[in-house]
């Protein structure tokens, strides 16, 4: 089993930055991918980003929306991915999940991740 704590969130003005962690602990794998997901009220869960945590460059992959303003990373010996959330708008409020897949080359779908965070609000005033 698989554990995924996250931190990080908050309440910021739009235009601040906020930074999301999410350490894996437990049961880990040699290669395998964590990404970001966000649900805001009355939406369904949606992809922000995602990297694999292999010995390359990771991939890393983002939803159009927030490309150029977030930057996922990792931290392969510490099991950690980060999101860096920079320039941030209204529209990004919502609870941000951490998620972990035993498929190094999940990408966008709920499905391909087996374990999931609990959560993290990020509200982004205007």
């Amino acid at each position: 089993q698989v554990h995924l704590v996250e931190s990080g969130g908050g309440l910021v003005q739009a235009g601040g930055s906020l930074r999301l962690s999410c350490a894996a602990s437990g049961r880990t794998f040699s290669n395998y991918a964590m990404g970001w997901f966000r649900q805001a009220p009355g939406k369904e869960r949606e992809f922000v980003a995602r990297i694999s945590f292999d010995w390359g460059g990771g991939n890393p992959y983002y939803t159009d929306s927030v490309k150029g303003r977030f930057t996922i990373s990792r931290d392969i010996g510490k099991n950690t991915v980060y999101l860096q959330m920079n320039s941030l708008k209204p529209e990004d409020t919502a609870i941000y999940y951490c998620a972990a897949s035993t498929n190094p080359n999940a990408w966008t779908m709920t499905s391909a991740y087996d374990y999931w965070g609990q959560g993290t609000q990020v509200t982004v005033s205007s």
